[in-house]
């Protein structure tokens, strides 16, 4: 991996952890320490992850995680709304059948997870869910869609949505994500993107319940 990436990859996961928290000051040399490389890299992570709308530069603090308020929370879910269900629509056509396949196995362990609730099922359907939405972006094969969706796809592992979430807002959550893939088989994209409209705007509402 080169350290450009490392570095990336550190923080990154960092963030997701809870190890830098929102609002909290990253400094370069820190994590060139954590992962094992020199500062120069560590600056253009930095910029990599500013752009994704990961951390934020301050004037006399440096490099700063975002803090995400309620009303970006907000702004996140409806322009994943708008850009999810056009990428929903293209991977209803464009997806391959290994890219169809691997979303049903992503969907079934999902919601798995959602009705056994077993240890740490929290932070694994957070896991899954994610790689569902990235993988779906992924068959959209649209890199303009990747590029305006890269940030606001980690959005609900950096604030924790799932944590928020009961046990009927998991299923539903899960339950969603198996119709796309019915209508990503089906080759529907008019379904698709319904599916994934209502999808968004029903995990916004289990956040304000």
């Amino acid at each position: 991996m080169r350290a450009v990436d490392q570095a990336y990859q550190t923080v990154r996961d960092g963030i997701i952890s809870g190890r830098y928290p929102p609002a909290s000051r990253i400094t370069e040399q820190e994590i060139a320490e954590a992962a094992g490389v020199s500062r120069t890299p560590v600056r253009e992570a930095l910029r990599r992850l500013h752009g994704e709308g990961l951390v934020e530069f301050q004037a006399n603090h440096g490099a700063v995680v975002t803090d995400w308020s309620d009303t970006d929370a907000n702004e996140v879910f409806e322009l994943r709304a708008m850009l999810e269900s056009h990428g929903a629509a293209r991977a209803a056509v464009k997806a391959t059948p290994a890219q169809r396949q691997e979303l049903r196995e992503l969907a079934e362990e999902q919601h798995r997870h959602s009705l056994e609730r077993g240890e740490g099922h929290l932070e694994r359907i957070g896991e899954l869910n994610s790689r569902f939405h990235r993988r779906l972006q992924e068959a959209a094969n649209s890199p303009r869609l990747a590029r305006a969706l890269a940030a606001l796809l980690e959005a609900p592992l950096i604030m924790k949505t799932f944590l928020k979430y009961r046990p009927q807002d998991l299923e539903r959550s899960a339950v969603h994500h198996l119709e796309l893939v019915r209508a990503i088989e089906s080759g529907d994209p008019d379904w698709a993107a319904s599916v994934m409209r209502s999808h968004i705007l029903a995990a916004r509402g289990a956040l304000r319940s």
